[in-house]
């Protein structure tokens, strides 16, 4: 693998640099010294922002944007070989790296590179994290896989010795990382287009604690099932966070609710009381991505009053449970969940916010993802009042497996729940207009474009 020495700036090209997580790296880099340049399908304002920072950004792809002065190309897992700009770079025969690779090399030049991993809660936790050191003023470098308000989007150039990245596994990227702390939040069956089955998902995760070194920290939940195979085989420190203070050295009691559904417990280290924490975003879940991020926060030498301000100041990033706004007297909420689990958390975390009726209204991703969890999916789902289906967004996927929302729609409907499903938002958007009334919440949950209903709805 071509390794940067980032002491000797050079010109590096990102192929699909507009992607929340490329744009990202590309401002990194800029910040050191690099000469950046890329292409992307679209000009959008992170392109439009990039090349305010001195990035020189092509619109659309070609094989003439591959120029001679280019010293490394980086690209996405989503450019396929046939792209012009791939074919002509291996062609060059210029050193080529995966997003991933550029991100753990990125790494490296951090005295602190903190990794938060798991099935769900990254962004989440990535951003208390976050948020926790702008508030003790550490100047942490930010990389988090959604807009976070109080950074104005989703990376932040900071110091060189606090860095804070999300660790996705899907196509085993976070194995390209060179984290000091980990953090596993859960580990459950998902991206079963790339992963075998749950055993191939935990053996991804125990390879990815064992990147930590000697003097790493790992900070694990202990409500994984058999959470000490993933660290049985290394020699770092290791903190337990979860649910069950007899094996977690950070849990939480008392749990209580406020009128919008955002938790407030007391902190147990060692299962002693050590104050009260107060979030500022709903879920009982985010009581246990909290404890996470205070077991890091501790680890990092800082003081409970300072990691209190950061998580009470944190009222959640775009697509986690944001509430977009009202029509008619409906309240609209969007959330990003696309996961069984994650849609059990979102319905749970409703149950606590003042309304009459919950419809969730939500776009399954990927067709792998919806035939390997669809009784899964059935039963999360049942929880809201009344359920209405979308089309199945195929992402990066272009086999249908045979499986559709008409499949989920009637296994919603052997539950005993309430379930429409229709071809396009608009149909979705009338039927909602005709049928919602005052009081009621609507959720429009999924990680594809599902968004844009609440949106046209807000704004009729």
């Amino acid at each position: 693998m071509y390794k940067i020495d980032f002491n000797n700036p050079i010109h590096i090209h990102f192929i699909g640099i507009g992607g929340i997580s490329m744009s990202g790296l590309a401002k990194i880099l800029l910040s050191e010294g690099f000469t950046v340049s890329g292409s992307d399908a679209h000009s959008s304002a992170l392109t439009d922002e990039l090349i305010g920072d001195g990035c020189i950004v092509s619109v659309p792809q070609s094989a003439g944007n591959i120029t001679n002065d280019i010293d490394l190309v980086v690209y996405t897992a989503a450019i396929h070989p046939d792209n012009p700009e791939f074919k002509a770079a291996k062609e060059a025969g210029l050193p080529m790296l995966t997003r991933a690779e550029l991100l753990g090399q990125i790494m490296t030049i951090y005295k602190n590179a903190i990794n938060i991993a798991g099935t769900h809660g990254k962004t989440t936790t990535t951003s208390m994290v976050s948020e926790i050191l702008l508030a003790a003023n550490m100047d942490p470098t930010i990389s988090v896989g959604g807009i976070l308000n109080s950074i104005g989007g989703n990376t932040r150039v900071g110091g060189n010795k606090y860095f804070v990245a999300e660790a996705c596994e899907y196509t085993n990227s976070f194995l390209s990382f060179y984290p000091t702390i980990d953090v596993i939040l859960n580990v459950k069956a998902d991206h079963l287009d790339f992963f075998k089955d749950i055993d191939d998902i935990r053996h991804s995760f125990k390879l990815f604690t064992e990147k930590l070194p000697k003097d790493g920290t790992l900070i694990i939940n202990t409500d994984i099932d058999n959470y000490e195979y993933f660290y049985k085989d290394t020699d770092c420190e290791v903190i337990t966070v979860g649910s069950n203070p007899a094996t977690s050295r950070y849990s939480a009691a008392d749990i209580a609710y406020d009128s919008a559904g955002c938790c407030s417990y007391t902190l147990l280290i060692d299962n002693k009381p050590d104050g009260t924490i107060k979030l500022g975003v709903p879920g009982e879940h985010n009581v246990y991505n909290s404890l996470a991020a205070i077991a890091v926060a501790i680890k990092l030498g800082l003081d409970l009053e300072t990691i209190k301000k950061g998580l009470c100041g944190f009222s959640g990033t775009d697509r986690r449970f944001q509430k977009k706004g009202t029509f008619n007297g409906v309240t609209v909420v969007d959330d990003y969940a696309h996961h069984p689990d994650e849609i059990t958390a979102t319905l749970d975390s409703a149950k606590h916010f003042p309304h009459n009726r919950t419809w969730c209204v939500f776009q399954p991703h990927t067709y792998s993802r919806t035939k390997a969890l669809l009784g899964d999916f059935a039963k999360a789902l049942s929880a809201a009042d009344i359920v209405v289906l979308a089309d199945i967004y195929a992402a990066r996927e272009t086999d249908n497996l045979g499986i559709s929302s008409a499949d989920l729609q009637k296994a919603i409907g052997e539950l005993g729940k309430e379930c429409y499903y229709f071809h396009s938002f608009e149909e979705i958007e009338k039927f909602l207009l005709k049928n919602c009334i005052n009081g009621d919440l609507l959720i429009t949950m999924g990680a594809g474009d599902v968004y844009k209903v609440g949106e046209a709805l807000v704004n009729q």
